[in-house]
């Protein structure tokens, strides 16, 4: 079957003006040109687009997209597989997010109980990477992308590993901060120990970073949010216990 621009863009559910652009960049030429010099695209050129929407879809720049595609052993059928399974992953963290907010409008209405733990369930790689972005605007990029490249490198069953435990760690530092000890407490102290501990899964923070990541939990309105889930008090407490780790680290 043979497409015009207009028809192909409707299909695609972009702008003629795109596969215009796509055509003079040489990311997605025209199959013919009829007499009246009128673009027309086959089903070959409609899968190229597919894989090209695709791509944009998970973040990929043109230029990197281009250069994807134009290699001599890319295989549309294998590319396709792929795309199924990163769009079933991710199916299931959004699912998992979505059981996530469910349960907390339920708490907060007062419905069901509720685990701090429950608070991060959907919260993976892609909150991670975000995070990771923040870091890298205050902190070394050089140590930043070299904790991302460990990251990437775990499984992704170490992956729920370290997320899980990372969790715990935060509701039993919460836990000691309601019973009322102080962030200078043992107690609070070893959580902070094992966040410590935790953090050397990326990288090997040192004592300007531990302390950084304290402030962050407090300035950055990301994981504020996220801890002002355990209480409003918090990130202030977490903060504040971090800091005292690193003073007797010092």
């Amino acid at each position: 079957m043979v497409y015009t621009v207009k028809q192909l863009a409707d299909l695609a559910g972009i702008s003629p003006r795109t596969l215009h652009y796509y055509d003079e960049i040489a990311l997605l030429k025209p199959s013919s040109y009829g007499e009246n010099r009128y673009r027309y695209y086959d089903d070959e050129a409609m899968l190229r687009l597919q894989q090209i929407l695709f791509y944009r879809e998970m973040g990929l720049s043109l230029g990197q997209i281009q250069e994807l595609l134009d290699q001599p052993d890319f295989d549309v059928l294998e590319a396709l597989q792929a795309h199924k399974i990163a769009l079933g992953n991710q199916v299931e963290r959004l699912n998992l997010l979505i059981n996530t907010v469910d349960k907390t409008i339920n708490y907060l209405n007062g419905g069901i109980e509720m685990s701090k733990k429950d608070i991060f369930a959907g919260f993976s790689e892609e909150q991670q990477e975000q995070y990771t972005e923040e870091a890298r605007q205050r902190w070394d990029p050089q140590l930043v992308d070299e904790s991302m490249k460990r990251w990437k490198n775990y499984s992704p069953e170490k992956q729920k590993a370290i997320i899980a435990e990372s969790s715990e760690i935060y509701s039993e530092i919460f836990e000691n901060m309601e019973q009322g000890r102080t962030a200078a407490n043992p107690a609070v102290q070893t959580g902070v120990a094992k966040w410590h501990q935790n953090m050397r899964y990326f990288y090997e923070p040192t004592i300007e970073v531990l302390r950084g990541l304290g402030q962050m939990y407090v300035d950055s309105p990301d994981f504020r949010v996220t801890f002002e889930k355990f209480s409003p008090e918090f990130p202030e407490f977490l903060c504040e216990a971090i800091q005292v780790y690193c003073e007797g680290k010092e």
